[in-house]
């Protein structure tokens, strides 16, 4: 059936807050933004506005793309629009990829300024430039995987910013998700390394090298190995989870004095915990943050948070934890589980979406 479609619109934003960041990406940036199904003949009419956040490896051009066999983020916005199960609203789809591959849409000295970026640059951006109903209840943050786990801190850190956030397989529970990964990431860089592991006698060179990698600190197989990702258009499935790796450690410890601008969790030589660097990634930990942040939380009108019950990346037990942690400090939200794994979740949106709409649209 023929229904009314909403307008894409492409605007280009100059970020102060990426201008010069590490990694030398982009701070002049496309913003796409889908405007309702009668916005240009309504010109009194205000919306409230959605932000969708992309996971890793996607970015916010990404989310607008013809799909096999479901739908584009516009088209299931106009559908859901004219089934009336959502009203007129806003969505706002941000450019948030890095040369890491993404980012989780906190503040980096390794990555860039990302919550600046989106927060105190993008926001106020859309306000001017639409009729938008410039008020934070008037507006949700919503993502999956990263981006569910950048809207969570959004919601914690920001509720002047958000009225409701939506948690779609939001990384959580660290421990889980993230530790069980790095055996195979020293794997894929050690075929970057330099050094003899089964020699007795180290030369100077060789014990500084160790004494490196004993803190986290890369001995130029990092190096080694971005310089190849970067040079090439393909790579392959484990050199994209090892990239992953990294990003994590450049969002969770960075150090601006390390040669990558940041460290990581473990030694590459030997795979040892680094019990001080991995502290600093649980510190990011959103099951280790409720607690500071309920009465964040409790000001947002709606707090969404879903996972599938067979995640290939165990999130499930993470979002249960989470809930939880919620629960214990009288925070409202809603949790469900669902059937199904990590990967081509959009449909769940029909779900979701509709609860954060109704969340924003209270006067």
């Amino acid at each position: 059936m023929k229904h009314p479609k909403g307008e894409i619109v492409r605007l280009e934003h100059v970020s102060d807050a990426l201008r010069g960041n590490p990694l030398k990406d982009p701070w002049r940036r496309d913003l796409m933004v889908w405007l309702p199904p009668g916005y240009a003949s309504k010109p009194d009419e205000r919306y409230p506005v959605f932000y969708d956040l992309a996971g890793f490896t996607s970015s916010g051009p990404a989310r607008l793309n013809w799909k096999p066999f479901g739908e584009s983020m516009p088209q299931r916005l106009d559908r859901l629009v004219f089934e009336k199960k959502i009203g007129p609203v806003i969505a706002v789809f941000p450019d948030c990829f890095t040369s890491l591959g993404g980012n989780q849409y906190i503040n980096s000295s390794a990555l860039g300024a990302y919550d600046d970026y989106l927060t105190r640059e993008l926001v106020p951006f859309v306000d001017d430039n639409f009729r938008t109903k410039a008020a934070a209840k008037y507006r949700a943050c919503f993502g999956k995987s990263s981006g569910g786990y950048g809207a969570m801190l959004q919601g914690m850190k920001h509720p002047d910013v958000w009225g409701a956030i939506g948690n779609l397989s939001g990384d959580a529970y660290f421990d889980f998700v993230y530790r069980r990964d790095w055996p195979s990431t020293l794997d894929a860089l050690a075929k970057y390394a330099v050094g003899d592991y089964s020699s007795k006698k180290f030369s100077k060179k060789e014990k500084a090298r160790r004494e490196l990698v004993s803190q986290g600190l890369d001995d130029g197989r990092i190096k080694r190995f971005l310089k190849s990702v970067w040079s090439r258009e393909k790579i392959s499935f484990s050199d994209g989870h090892c990239l992953m790796s990294l990003c994590m450690a450049a969002t969770y410890d960075p150090d601006p004095s390390a040669s990558v601008g940041f460290r990581v969790p473990f030694d590459m030589d030997t795979g040892e915990l680094i019990e001080l660097r991995w502290k600093r990634w649980l510190a990011h930990d959103p099951i280790h943050l409720v607690k500071r942040f309920n009465g964040n939380l409790k000001q947002l009108r709606g707090i969404w948070i879903e996972c599938g019950t067979s995640d290939q990346y165990f999130i499930h037990y993470g979002t249960r934890i989470l809930s939880k942690r919620l629960n214990d400090c009288g925070v409202k939200h809603v949790y469900e589980e669902f059937d199904d794994n990590h990967s081509d979740l959009d449909y769940r949106l029909d779900k979701s979406l509709p609860y954060l709409f109704r969340a924003i649209s209270q006067s």
